[in-house]
């Protein structure tokens, strides 16, 4: 059994710290991609954090048509598997089409829906029906407690491991703002274990013209309080040199900073 479903009781993670969804934005250069999973399986090994490695094999939602949208589907399948079965990671990346779907299946422990897809009753019926479990993203337009609809479409269509993402919810023209209440909320509501994304969340949509922005400085105050809060997973997004990264660079994590940062989430959580 899953370490997600043997642990996961009526809206808690019963073990010793949260779980870590984390990776780069997109399949860059694959060598990087896996040189960064290297580094956080070494990080969360050595913190006993369970860890999902997370890289979009696409990108279907860029501001720009000149934007970088990776590999694409089966070169970006590939090195996630090689991923999994090399170092023993889970793997997990969104899915933004019902063509999609079955190949992704093959290779992926964890399928996400990304938040502006959390509505499409097709997408949904069709990776509820691959029996994998599926973390699915809060859209930005949502109340919390909307995820409930999501939440039992997927269970209709046959998926009984469900995930829901907070990503913050629209503020005003390129901005956004986690709510906190949104967490107790949707595990009261869903049933479901709640990950906060601390990187999307302080995204700035379109922000920078052609790209969007972010601000990246406010990643450990949201972790944190989302571990407060009680969240039982974080997702953030990483990369060696987010500035020069190829998408969403503003608001990813420098990576040799991710260790001090988990350190410090492990602190708050003993608090709790």
């Amino acid at each position: 059994m899953n370490w997600w479903m043997k642990n996961y009781n009526g809206g808690n993670i019963k073990m010793k710290s949260f779980f870590l969804i984390a990776g780069p934005c997109v399949i860059e250069d694959p060598s990087e991609t896996i040189d960064i999973a290297k580094e956080l399986k070494r990080i969360t090994d050595e913190l006993n954090i369970n860890f999902i490695f997370k890289a979009s094999y696409k990108k279907a939602n860029r501001t720009s048509h000149m934007s970088y949208e990776g590999p694409g589907l089966r070169e970006g399948l590939v090195l996630l598997k090689y991923i999994k079965t090399e170092f023993g990671i889970r793997v997990t990346s969104d899915v933004h089409n019902i063509t999609e779907v079955e190949q992704a299946t093959d290779m992926l422990d964890i399928i996400q829906i990304p938040a502006f897809l959390c509505r499409q009753t097709d997408l949904i019926r069709a990776v509820a029906r691959t029996g994998v479990p599926v973390n699915v993203k809060k859209g930005q337009f949502l109340a919390p407690w909307d995820m409930v609809h999501v939440v039992e479409k997927l269970k209709h269509f046959g998926c009984h491991s469900v995930w829901v993402t907070e990503r913050g919810t629209t503020f005003g023209y390129n901005n956004l703002v986690v709510d906190f209440r949104s967490i107790p909320i949707m595990k009261e509501e869903t049933k479901c274990p709640v990950v906060l994304d601390v990187t999307h969340s302080v995204q700035l949509p379109g922000g920078a013209g052609m790209t969007s922005g972010g601000q990246r400085e406010f990643v450990p105050m949201l972790a944190k309080a989302g571990i407060a809060a009680g969240v039982d997973g974080i997702f953030m997004e990483v990369h060696p040199e987010p500035d020069k990264a190829l998408c969403d660079g503003p608001n990813m994590v420098k990576l040799d900073e991710v260790e001090n940062l988990l350190k410090e989430l492990i602190r708050i959580k003993g608090t709790y």
